[in-house]
């Protein structure tokens, strides 16, 4: 039995035993020619590899796709073949001078855009001259034909715009100057403005707080693909058109080698979009051909001509909302600097002071009442509404920047007034120092003082302290 084994094994041997039989010869042939077998597959496709990569058909789609058909590749010539990028390479972002840092662009990097007509542009300037600067900025307002009046020095340039005639505009209903107002931004860029960071868009009645838009544009690099603005306050609006679209009412900025890009194809891209309604999502549209997503930034948002007495005074400040309770007469206080006063006669708090109370409505009367933020009702019982002061002048002096806002007339309780609900004059002295938008966002705090005035307030606004938290007590 053994004998037969060591036979058994003998005959399944190595090749290189001195001793082997006819029947593993056989079995090292067979080995031999799978070997070579499989090494000269390896080499093949080795070999196969290396004339690949290192032929210049690899860079081109057309002259591959011959190489493989074995067709002539003698057209493709090596400059053409080199000058085309590969199936894998990305196209690189255009980018202007090499020193273009989000930190040097000033006022005059900034480039507006402004739509309007002919037919209500005198009207609509007078929005114009609240905010433009002619010495330090620079922008054009576009207009539908040709105006008798003169140009003014203290208002941007007049500027009539090409006919879009050619364009399909199938909408049914709709306005085809959105097809003009989109084209705004290209036909500036068309203008060739030297250093130029930002191209902004807006509408003839948008009003722009300069110093605050330079603040929101230097947190991003102008070198780069940037769209940027906000969506609407409505939801209706939004889930009709888009949520990742910019609304020209408040404004969008376009940094300049987007608007460049955009100029190139938007003419294109019109007639592809002939189907939708305005300017925002004709714009929004070609952007997100290029792959331009919204870069979402809630300042964008139109405002209202008397709030620049308080901006000349600090823009940064403008509307920022703060917090403060009369814990001697249990009540609660929510400035909004530069505009109003609410005054609560009971303690409430932050989380319900940060909603506004509803006391505007949709510019359509049969859309929703949804908004894009939280708001509260106001109460029909004058006796439950807050007591709302309005700005009514501003001061500047060496102790920071006083605000005063005084009591309007309207619907009062009849029960009898507290001394909250009697209130007619608040004074609100701030720091003179300028808010930093770079910073981590956080409310300041303010503290109530008696007032020398009858029927006063005095509130003192400060940076909180570290770890303060803000309650009614």
């Amino acid at each position: 039995m053994l004998q037969k084994q060591q036979v058994r094994g003998s005959s399944n041997g190595s090749c290189l035993s001195p001793r082997y039989s006819p029947g593993s010869l056989k079995v090292c042939w067979r080995r031999f020619k799978f070997g070579l077998g499989f090494f000269c597959t390896c080499w093949m496709f080795y070999i196969l590899y290396l004339m690949l990569t290192t032929h210049p058909c690899l860079h081109s789609t057309r002259c591959f796709a011959a190489l493989v058909m074995g067709t002539d590749t003698s057209v493709f010539s090596s400059s053409s073949l080199s000058s085309s990028p590969g199936p894998t390479q990305m196209p690189k972002t255009d980018k202007i001078s090499s020193d273009a840092t989000p930190s040097n662009t000033t006022l005059h990097n900034i480039v507006f855009g402004i739509a309007s007509s002919a037919r209500k542009w005198k009207q609509r300037k007078q929005y114009v001259d609240l905010w433009w600067k002619p010495d330090v900025m620079r922008g054009f307002v576009w207009l539908d034909q040709e105006m008798a009046e003169p140009q003014s020095a203290s208002l941007p340039q007049l500027k009539v715009s090409e006919d879009t005639s050619r364009f399909r505009y199938t909408f049914k209903k709709g306005l085809r100057s959105a097809i003009r107002i989109s084209r705004i931004v290209s036909e500036t860029f068309r203008l060739n403005l030297s250093d130029v960071h930002w191209f902004i868009m807006g509408d003839d009645d948008t009003v722009f707080f300069p110093e605050n838009l330079l603040q929101v544009l230097s947190k991003y690099d102008h070198s780069q693909y940037y769209y940027i603005g906000t969506n609407s306050e409505s939801v209706e609006q939004n889930v009709l058109h888009s949520y990742s679209m910019a609304f020209g009412g408040g404004g969008f900025a376009i940094s300049y080698p987007l608007a460049k890009a955009l100029a190139k194809m938007q003419d294109s891209c019109l007639d592809r979009y002939s189907y939708l309604y305005g300017s925002d999502a004709r714009i929004h549209a070609c952007l997100a051909d290029l792959g331009v997503p919204l870069t979402k930034e809630p300042g964008f948002h139109q405002a209202f001509g008397h709030l620049f007495e308080a901006v000349k005074a600090d823009s940064s400040r403008i509307l920022q909302q703060t917090i403060c309770y009369d814990r001697l007469r249990q009540g609660s206080l929510s400035v909004s600097w530069g505009y109003s006063v609410h005054v609560f006669d009971s303690l409430q708090f932050p989380r319900e002071l940060e909603s506004p109370q509803q006391t505007f409505m949709h510019w359509r009367k049969t859309m929703t009442d949804q908004f894009m933020f939280n708001t509260r009702n106001v109460s029909r019982n004058p006796c439950l509404r807050p007591a709302v002061l309005f700005l009514d002048s501003v001061s500047t002096g060496s102790k920071g920047i006083t605000t005063t806002y005084t009591r309007q007339t309207g619907a009062s309780c009849q029960l009898g007034k507290s001394a909250l609900q009697a209130l007619q004059q608040i004074r609100v002295l701030s720091p003179n120092s300028q808010l930093n938008w770079k910073q981590s966002p956080r409310r300041h705090c303010c503290d109530v003082l008696p007032s020398s005035v009858n029927n006063g307030l005095e509130i003192v606004m400060r940076s909180c302290l570290d770890g303060e938290v803000i309650y009614p007590q």
